[in-house]
């Protein structure tokens, strides 16, 4: 797999002579290698901290099969991307970039629509990413005292007496934990009240809040502040450029990735592994509960609503090609590049969430901590050992192996608004660079976005609707994106492949496309958030008008010399009708019945 053809001379695009030339000062630069693209992608693998606990409380004793799945499916759809990839050395921003130029002769509208459904899906891993990290920052400086608590006894002795009998408060639970006593009802009140009165005020401060309709909440608390001192730390690295990024990135991913696999392989070397905790293979009773429940309708539709979030984390290795425009040699190193990093989230994707769920079983990954994943790294470092000093190092790491996450997201979600600019599909300002040839436009854009997001993912329920709808766009992506596979080789057999997936495959991942549609419409429900679906298409939509005005209003109606260069076409002429006649569009109505069948068809349990 690493024997790479040599691009023919007869190529008429000549798509790679720009691309070996020099570069400019209002250009991206080129100083990448596909050593340095793997460890941008490198932030990857920590993705799995996102979500390891949702999808347990979701899918149960399924979650590991899940991400098995998941990832599998992720590494032979990338194989597409790859070819896609080396088709246009000139371009950064990704594989939707590389996908949507074989939707501009079938519609211009589903061009921009790819491209901004996967900025939209990454873009977002700044905010959650930010929001965990913040949640172990303020866990580890102002920790919320546990409720078993030398302090928390204490306190509850002082003030035995504070709570009588007949207390409204008492009366209450009683109602709602029937065949309890009066003493069971003071006695967890005594605690809740405790844990409160000690916790710092840091960790209950708000400003402010404002509540958005048929939305949430912006919450502007200390996860908030913490939070945008994270990100606009990021957004100072990447300024650098991508390769000063990459360089932080290798740091980073020695001192993190390195432990994180020990926490998958130490289990299994010692013995730690529960096995009935990965045998006996049945979804849970509903979300969130530590109950068996059964192969019917309900419990499938919980384990599609995994798939569906999972594959937000295990696809994502797909970044790895969003630094084509800055590789020193496009013609081999896209598929180097997008292969190695797939190997790698291969065995973290699989070990990690084995091993995790092997320790802990199904009830104890329930626990509030791994739910909303502040205590993740904790229960991590457990993994390795018992020792206080190694799970405080061990939350430390994964506030680093946040810190590659959010990295390697902005790196690539800029590069996508980047690209986007520059072929005619988004705002201008987009396309502005810096002197070191960082997307400072686009990285601008992602910080003000995300602050908006921080907002509202700052407590446990945004945090999920955020991924939710996050996730409807990258579903999307990839739906548009394997189907642009088959429409560049009927369309664009002229340009050159350096690497060419076997057709075989490529048609095995166009049926895969399909299977990503039915997770997008049995799994977005799932989350908390009956409209995540509708929500997430909306957002999808919000493209049409930006485009149009660019498009109709700013060129004329006309595409920049460069995105026709790149496919071939004389750069002054008009876009030539597709080859493929009814295919494409009876591909996107197919999809369409896929996702509305799901939707209706799937149900959570009752």
């Amino acid at each position: 797999m690493t024997d790479f053809p040599q691009p023919s001379s007869s190529n008429p695009a000549n798509q790679y002579d720009r691309s070996e030339g020099t570069t400019s000062l209002n250009e991206m630069q080129r100083t990448l290698t596909w050593h340095g693209a793997f460890w941008v992608a490198a932030g990857v693998p920590p993705l799995v901290l996102f979500s390891i606990g949702g999808i347990a409380g979701t899918a149960g004793k399924v979650a590991f099969l899940v991400w098995t799945v998941s990832i599998c499916m992720g590494f032979l759809q990338s194989f597409t991307y790859a070819e896609m990839a080396g088709m246009f050395g000139n371009k950064s921003g990704g594989t939707s970039v590389y996908g949507a130029t074989a939707w501009m002769r079938y519609s211009k509208i589903i061009a921009p629509l790819s491209v901004w459904c996967n900025w939209f899906a990454w873009s977002p891993v700044l905010s959650l990413g930010c929001t965990i990290a913040a949640g172990y920052i303020l866990n580890g400086l102002f920790p919320i005292p546990d409720a078993t608590s030398p302090l928390v006894l204490d306190w509850i002795a002082n003030h035995a007496n504070s709570i009588a009998a007949t207390d409204p408060r008492v009366t209450d639970w009683l109602a709602a934990n029937p065949g309890k006593a009066a003493s069971d009802a003071i006695q967890t009140l005594l605690a809740s009240d405790g844990v409160a009165a000690l916790t710092p005020a840091i960790r209950t401060w708000e400003a402010f809040h404002i509540p958005i309709p048929y939305l949430g909440t912006l919450y502007f608390n200390s996860t908030f502040v913490v939070g945008v001192v994270i990100m606009l730390t990021m957004y100072t690295i990447q300024k650098r450029g991508i390769g000063a990024a990459a360089g932080v990135q290798k740091v980073l991913a020695v001192i993190v990735l390195v432990p994180l696999l020990l926490a998958g392989l130490v289990p299994i070397i010692t013995g730690s592994i529960n096995w009935s905790y990965v045998t006996n293979i049945v979804p849970p009773a509903a979300a969130g509960s530590a109950l068996d429940g059964a192969w019917n309708v309900g419990g499938w539709t919980l384990v599609l609503g995994g798939m569906y979030v999972a594959a937000w984390s295990t696809y994502g290795f797909e970044t790895a090609v969003c630094y084509t425009r800055e590789l020193k040699n496009p013609k081999t190193d896209t598929f180097k590049g997008i292969f190695y990093s797939g190997l790698l989230c291969m065995l973290f994707f699989i070990l990690i969430p084995f091993a995790f769920q092997g320790v802990y079983g199904h009830e104890g990954l329930l626990a509030p901590g791994i739910a909303d994943g502040s205590g993740i790294g904790e229960a991590m470092g457990r993994m390795i050992s018992s020792n206080s000093v190694v799970v405080h190092l061990f939350v430390l790491l994964m506030i680093l192996a946040l810190a590659m996450s959010i990295m390697t997201a902005g790196a690539g979600s800029s590069r996508t608004l980047y690209q986007g600019s520059r072929d005619g599909w988004l705002p201008k300002y987009l396309g502005k660079v810096n002197k070191n040839g960082a997307p400072v436009g686009a990285m601008r854009q992602d910080l003000v976005f995300n602050t908006f997001l921080l907002a509202l993912a700052s407590d446990a329920g945004g945090y999920y609707l955020v991924l939710a709808i996050a996730n409807v766009g990258y579903l999307l992506f990839n739906f548009l994106n394997l189907n642009a596979g088959w429409i560049h080789r009927i369309d664009s057999p002229h340009l050159d492949r350096p690497w060419k997936a076997p057709t075989w495959l490529l048609a095995l991942n166009t049926l895969l496309a399909f299977v990503n549609a039915l997770f997008l419409g049995a799994g977005a429900k799932v989350w908390g958030y009956s409209q995540a679906l509708w929500a997430g298409l909306i957002f999808a939509a919000l493209v049409i008008p930006i485009f149009a005005y660019r498009h109709w209003v700013t060129d004329k109606g006309r595409f920049p010399r460069e995105a026709m260069e790149d496919l071939g076409l004389d750069p002054d002429g008009d876009l030539e009708p597709g080859r493929a006649g009814m295919l494409p569009y009876l591909t996107l109505l197919a999809g369409l019945i896929v996702v509305l069948f799901a939707n209706w068809f799937f149900v959570l349990p009752g």
